[in-house]
């Protein structure tokens, strides 16, 4: 459908008025993120450079092209930031959460825990090992770190994240050493992580919901924890398990079945790129006890007929179109994890410490939030007139690039020249005498 042309130039005209109070938007997201941290000057103006230069679709997003992105004159200054200037992760993180829900609201929360793997190259960089993961389904030289995302039916953003070092790590007390990595951060399960995020964001949100995939929902300690606090939750279980039946112990595919033909319904997921995702759906395994009531819930693919199998408690009894909606918003902490690696780099840091990480991820949830925030507001303001779709995360980058990119001119181009230049004058010659140092 082509938009006429005075729709179009309407509608352009909306945008450019809008995306003026952009610049102010980011600000004020920074300025309440960052302000209640006692942060030095120095650092809190580089931290503020920072989340604004990962915003931009630069071709490659380091410290380096950070950098030249915010007009200093060397990577230093965001190394330093990142290492070793003085910056509470935890007051961090605790202001980014706040302000997400405050922006985001607190009605119809569902709280979504998934990880995500970063692959990387190496040994040397925190957490990384040969291990599973669900970015490319496979065993992948990578690390891995599990997230929170904060979602209601208005938008969704990341809050929280823990790095998850594997056993291969927390065995080696020198390596954990070397890469910084605190005493008291010693191994934990990926349900185990997940559960301190959660029970940190059910401080604020204590009537939220909780989903999770298999990982977290074949964990018998982190659902009793969700059950004794009251939370509702709908988490993936495997199509093996097994349930006490009057038939004896039977796995929930065989369970699945045994289920009528009237007994399946069909509900949408929530609408997706493509539209409404309907599915047919059954209730099983009706369980009441002092804490709640469980469910077995089950999903079949209208197409394939491929069924997937859901963990389900609440404190009171619930329809199937509720528990139907908090599973269909998990899959917002996939768009998540895409929209913070496509827009804001969550995966192409090159640091190797634990400090250094958990800053740079950070400093991409907030940058991430800003957009997430940012489309909410539009779209409250402004809802897409005929022809066009609402401003998208994506879209709402690419403008704040292309209006507000400021271009620091042809000598700080030709310094960047110099300086990568002679910087890897010296790179070469460090490996040049490490590779003779070795030779016998």
């Amino acid at each position: 459908m082509v938009v006429k042309t005075k729709n179009a130039q309407a509608a352009a005209a909306a945008t450019s008025v809008a995306a003026q109070r952009w610049p102010h938007l980011l600000n004020q997201t920074i300025d309440t993120v960052l302000a209640p941290h006692p942060a030095r000057p120095e650092t809190r103006a580089t931290a503020r450079q920072v989340i604004s230069a990962l915003l931009p679709p630069l071709t490659r997003k380091n410290c380096w092209t950070l950098a030249e992105h915010a007009g200093h004159p060397s990577p230093y200054r965001t190394q330093h930031l990142l290492a070793r200037a003085g910056l509470d992760e935890n007051a961090l993180t605790a202001a980014l959460r706040g302000y997400v829900i405050e922006q985001l609201g607190t009605h119809d929360v569902v709280l979504v825990v998934d990880e995500t793997g970063h692959i990387k190259q190496g040994i040397n960089t925190v957490g990384v090992a040969r291990q599973y993961t669900g970015t490319t389904g496979q065993v992948e030289n990578c690390q891995v770190a599990v997230y929170l995302a904060y979602t209601t039916p208005a938008g969704h953003a990341l809050v929280d994240h823990r790095l998850y070092p594997p056993l291969s790590w927390t065995d080696d007390l020198a390596r954990l050493h070397k890469a910084g990595v605190p005493d008291t951060a010693g191994f934990a399960t990926k349900p185990e992580l997940a559960g301190q995020m959660i029970a940190a964001a059910l401080e604020h949100v204590p009537h939220a919901w909780v989903a999770g995939d298999e990982v977290y929902g074949r964990n018998p300690d982190l659902r009793a924890y969700l059950e004794q606090r009251g939370m509702g939750y709908v988490m993936e279980m495997s199509a093996t398990d097994r349930l006490t039946t009057p038939r004896g112990p039977l796995a929930v595919k065989e369970l699945a079945v045994l289920v009528p033909h009237q007994g399946w319904q069909k509900r949408s997921a929530g609408a997706g790129s493509k539209g409404e995702r309907f599915y047919d759906w059954a209730l099983i395994d009706d369980v009441v006890d002092e804490r709640g009531v469980r469910w077995v819930l089950i999903r079949r693919n209208r197409t394939t007929g491929e069924p997937a199998f859901f963990h389900c408690f609440a404190p009171a009894p619930v329809s199937l179109s509720r528990l139907v909606a908090v599973a269909g918003r998990r899959w917002r902490v996939e768009e998540s994890f895409q929209q913070g690696k496509g827009l804001a780099g969550l995966d192409e840091h090159q640091v190797r410490t634990w400090t250094s990480w958990h800053r740079w991820s950070l400093l991409v949830m907030v940058a991430y939030a800003f957009v997430a925030v940012c489309r909410l507001r539009e779209l409250c303001a402004h809802p897409p007139v005929a022809g066009l779709v609402a401003l998208t995360c994506n879209e709402i980058s690419c403008l704040m690039h292309a209006l507000f990119t400021v271009e620091h001119g042809r000598e700080h181009a030709l310094a960047w020249s110099v300086f990568r230049r002679s910087h890897q004058v010296r790179a070469m010659g460090c490996h040049w005498r490490r590779r003779a140092a070795s030779q016998p």
